[in-house]
């Protein structure tokens, strides 16, 4: 297969896709082509975008790769997609959220000794949306659930990994001890681990992921 034909094939692999595709994904499409050409020829393709100045380019998300349109466009999409319902999260659910994210894996009773309040319907809630997931049990009595960020977590948020998250002197300030703890034999791994794995996050109040892609809840 010519180079050129396989840019192609993953242009559109990445513009038909809804969810990030990783080179795993991609070469079982292009089985004979090596992920070091696939990582390649998707430089390619974005060397080509920003050339012609589309409006669109291939960005690097949750550990694979998709079409996003150029932030300079997102007030135009908008227009497009006011008639939709747009993706709002509650102040408790960010600060439950940012507290999973950097002091994951963390208990439900944790997150409630620094909140001060319940968190047991802002948990399920987040469970519910695929931004947080159950990652195992903690060694002590009782083996409560531990919680951690999901792989949605870093789509949701645009983010390739954890390391994107913003620092934690930026929320200096906040009341929010949110230093991750010491990890050392606390995590009992379920069998059957969720394949939501990995996280992420960033934002505050009103969330909208502008991509090539429409997606839904």
């Amino acid at each position: 297969m010519e180079q050129e034909q396989a840019k192609r094939i993953i242009e559109a692999l990445l513009f038909s896709s809804d969810k990030p595709l990783d080179l795993i994904q991609i070469k079982e499409v292009l089985e004979e082509l090596d992920t070091q050409i696939i990582k390649s020829l998707i430089r390619q393709l974005r060397d080509e975008y920003t050339a012609e100045e589309r409006s669109f380019n291939i960005t690097e998300v949750a550990g694979g790769y998709r079409i996003s349109t150029d932030p300079q466009y997102a007030s135009w999409l908008q227009r497009l997609y006011r008639t939709s319902r747009t993706e709002k999260l509650s102040h408790p659910s960010l600060e439950t959220l940012a507290i999973v994210a950097y002091r994951q894996p963390i208990t439900r009773l944790e997150i409630e000794d620094i909140r001060g309040v319940n968190v047991e319907g802002v948990l399920k809630a987040l469970l519910e949306k695929s931004l947080v997931r159950i990652c195992g049990r903690k060694k002590i009595p009782g083996r409560p659930f531990l919680y951690g960020s999901a792989k949605f977590f870093l789509e949701f948020f645009g983010l390739q990994s954890l390391n994107d998250l913003p620092k934690l002197e930026e929320f200096e300030g906040a009341g929010l001890e949110l230093q991750k703890k010491d990890e050392a034999n606390v995590i009992d791994q379920p069998k059957n681990q969720d394949s939501r794995d990995t996280s992420g996050g960033k934002e505050d109040g009103e969330v909208k992921q502008i991509s090539q892609e429409n997606r839904p809840d």
